[in-house]
């Protein structure tokens, strides 16, 4: 354990602090780009070229429908900066449409805000990525490489 983290337990267990707050600053630690050594990359999420979803399940109704499913999506983190870099091209009147189609199937996302430094900030958060499932003998992985 860091010394920083054992500081912020003391000052929570001293009520000092919040939980939340302690939360929060251990949230922050962990942000923070460790020292790099041996020339590893101090931040391997900011420096991934791939982002991977991959879901296993080895259900019975799998079994009597074919066999397990398996799902392996690579994408490379290029196609999605440049997509992010292209949709500064779509004309205002069709981001109206796609944010109005957007609403109908009960989405609110603005694709006006979509600019490439809301991406490389959303890249930075997948190493905190966790996807739950609740279900049985499946397992869904999300990650960069």
């Amino acid at each position: 354990m860091s010394e920083h983290r054992r500081r912020i337990l003391q000052m929570l267990s001293e009520c000092k602090i919040t939980a939340e707050e302690a939360e929060r600053l251990i949230a922050a630690l962990e942000r923070e780009p460790a020292p790099a050594r041996g020339g590893a990359p101090a931040n391997p999420v900011r420096n991934a070229r791939y982002l991977r979803v991959m879901v296993d399940t080895d259900t019975e109704e799998d079994r009597t429908h074919g066999g397990p499913t398996k799902v392996n999506i690579r994408v490379p983190m290029q196609l999605l900066r440049a997509g992010v870099r292209l949709s500064a091209l779509i004309p205002p009147t069709a981001r109206d449409e796609v944010n109005a189609k957007l609403r109908q199937q009960g989405l609110s996302f603005d694709i006006n805000q979509l600019k490439p430094e809301n991406l490389e900030d959303l890249i930075e958060q997948l190493g905190d990525l966790a996807i739950d499932v609740d279900q049985e003998r499946t397992k869904v992985r999300v990650f960069c490489e």
